[in-house]
C-alpha cells in the first residue's frame, strides 16, 4: 500500500510553513518624554511606575542625555519603592559608567542605604551589615565634601554596634558554655574594632570576668582599669570592679597588655546612637 502523496506529508509538516514575520514599526517613545512621564508618576507617588519609565530610557535610548539622568532615577525610585537589590544594581552601574559625575557621590549614598536598610537584628547574619560599612566607609571616603558624608558617619556608628552586637551575642553564649577562649576571641573584637558602640563598656568587663575564670589575673585587672578610666560610671565597672574585689584584687592597668593598647589615645566621641532609619 502506497503512502499519500507529498502533498500530504507537507500539510503535516509544521516546519515546512514559511512564518510571517511582521515587523513592529511604532517609534518609541522619546527620551525625553520618558523622563518627564517618569517624573510625572514619581510625583503622583508611584515609584515603580516612574522606575519602569527610566528603565525604558536605558532600554530604548541608551546613549541620548536622558540616559545617565534615567539612570540614577532607576536607582532612586527602587530604593523608594523598597526595591533594594534594583537600587544597588542601578546604583552600581550609575557609578561605574560616571565615576567622575556630581552625580556619584549621591548614586553612592543610595548604593549604601540600600544596604543599610537590609540590616537585621543582630541574632542573624550580619552580611548586609558588613556590606553597609564598606559601602558608607567608602563613601566618606571618596567624597569627603559631600552632603551625604554627616549622614553616613551616623549610619556607620549604627551599623558598627549592629556587628558588635552581634559578636557580644556569640561571646556571652561562649561565656555561658564555658568556652573562655572563644568569648576573649569575641570581646577583643569589640574592644579592638568597635570602641565607638555603645558594647564596649559591656566587651571590657565580661573580659574581666572570663579572665577570672581563667586565672590570667592581670589581664583581668588591666580590663576592669582601663573600663574605669574610660568609663568611671558605668554600671559596667562596677560590676568589674566587684568581681576583682571577691578575689582580693584592685583594678591595675598593665601597658603591655593588648587591651590597654587598644585603648591609647582613645576618646568617647559618640554620645547617643541612632536608630535605623532611611534615607
Amino acid at each position: 500500500m502506497l503512502l499519500g502523496g507529498c502533498d500530504s506529508l507537507s500539510s503535516l509538516n509544521p516546519f515546512d510553513k514559511p512564518e510571517v514575520y511582521k515587523p513592529d514599526l511604532t517609534p518609541p517613545t522619546p527620551a525625553d518624554k520618558l523622563y518627564n512621564e517618569g517624573l510625572a508618576r514619581l510625583q503622583n507617588g508611584d515609584s515603580e511606575g516612574a522606575s519602569k519609565k527610566f528603565e525604558d530610557i536605558d532600554k530604548t535610548a541608551p546613549f541620548s542625555p536622558y540616559a545617565r539622568k534615567g539612570l540614577l532615577m532607576t536607582a532612586y525610585t527602587n530604593f523608594q519603592a523598597s526595591k533594594w537589590e534594583e537600587a544597588i544594581t542601578a546604583s552600581k552601574r550609575f557609578i561605574a559608567q560616571n565615576p567622575a559625575s556630581p552625580d556619584a557621590a549621591y548614586a553612592q549614598y543610595i548604593l549604601a542605604m540600600s544596604y543599610y536598610n537590609q540590616i537585621p537584628d543582630a541574632t542573624r547574619d550580619q552580611e548586609r551589615t558588613g556590606q553597609a560599612i564598606q559601602a558608607l566607609e567608602h563613601l566618606i571616603v571618596t567624597y569627603p565634601k559631600s552632603e551625604y558624608v554627616v549622614d553616613a558617619r551616623e549610619k556607620l556608628l549604627v551599623a558598627k554596634d549592629q556587628l558588635a552586637g552581634k559578636e557580644m551575642n556569640v561571646g556571652r553564649y561562649y561565656l555561658e558554655k564555658r568556652n573562655y577562649t572563644g568569648a576573649v576571641n569575641r570581646f577583643r573584637e569589640v574592644i579592638i574594632k568597635y570602641q565607638t558602640t555603645r558594647h564596649v563598656e559591656e566587651a571590657l568587663m565580661r573580659l574581666t570576668e572570663v579572665y577570672m575564670a581563667m586565672g590570667i589575673t592581670n589581664e583581668a585587672q588591666t580590663a576592669a582599669a582601663v573600663l574605669g578610666h574610660n568609663f568611671p560610671d558605668s554600671p559596667w565597672y562596677k560590676d568589674a570592679y566587684g568581681l576583682l574585689k571577691s578575689g582580693g584584687l584592685e583594678p591595675r592597668e598593665d601597658r603591655g597588655s593588648y587591651i590597654s593598647r587598644a585603648f591609647q589615645g582613645f576618646s568617647r566621641t559618640v554620645g547617643g546612637i541612632i536608630g535605623i532609619g532611611s534615607l
